[in-house]
């Protein structure tokens, strides 16, 4: 069994969302200082790093984090990669082939520094999302800060995304792997009334 991370490191380094929190994190207690254990608490948006997207993010009337069911973020798993131009969407026609697993990650390549935010990355266009679903797509992610364009207000993807029901991972980091089928491990932490969550995503080889 091989596990691939797909998950960046988070530190006050990584990018965030513009007008985002980043991340800080306060030492109560240290070795340094005295103490006889070490702890500590942070600080930071919810949508650091590897996360899942609640509906509640682009749903006034969607469900928090805590609520949604774990089998969206945890089963077979096909990881595409993608080649369009910065600052588009990838739409059916970019797919090398047909989606054949119920949960679908795209990789492209236009975010590749988790540290620096960079806007023309890639999203996702919302008849790709409908194409999925119609594959029995459950979920879809990204190595992007967003399913939709940086500065799009209309959230397309995201609302494509709600009227099928899916999940969405973002902010996801691909090491050197070929295209191909996987298990998917990225489960959110049940925070209360949480528009996302951060996950540790991984793919599985040989599970």
């Amino acid at each position: 069994m091989k596990i691939h991370d797909l998950s960046p490191t988070l530190s006050p380094r990584t990018a965030v969302w513009p007008g985002d929190m980043r991340l800080s994190r306060e030492t109560s207690m240290g070795f340094a200082q005295g103490d006889h254990m070490a702890l500590s608490s942070f600080q930071t948006t919810v949508h650091i790093g590897a996360h899942a997207d609640a509906p509640s993010h682009y749903d006034a009337a969607g469900e928090s984090i805590e609520t949604r069911s774990l089998d969206r973020y945890l089963g077979p798993c096909q990881v595409i990669s993608t080649t369009v131009s910065r600052g588009t969407r990838v739409g059916r026609h970019h797919l090398p082939e047909p989606p054949y697993a119920p949960r679908v990650l795209l990789r492209t390549d236009s975010f590749p520094d988790p540290e620096h935010f960079n806007e023309d990355f890639v999203a996702i266009a919302p008849e790709l999302i409908h194409h999925l679903h119609e594959h029995g797509v459950v979920l879809v992610g990204l190595d992007t800060p967003s399913v939709d364009l940086c500065h799009d207000a209309q959230m397309l993807a995201h609302k494509a995304i709600a009227a099928c029901g899916m999940g969405i991972l973002e902010g996801l980091v691909f090491p050197n792997i070929p295209d191909g089928e996987y298990t998917l491990i990225a489960l959110p932490l049940p925070l209360e009334g949480a528009d996302a969550s951060p996950v540790r995503a991984v793919l599985v080889e040989g599970l």
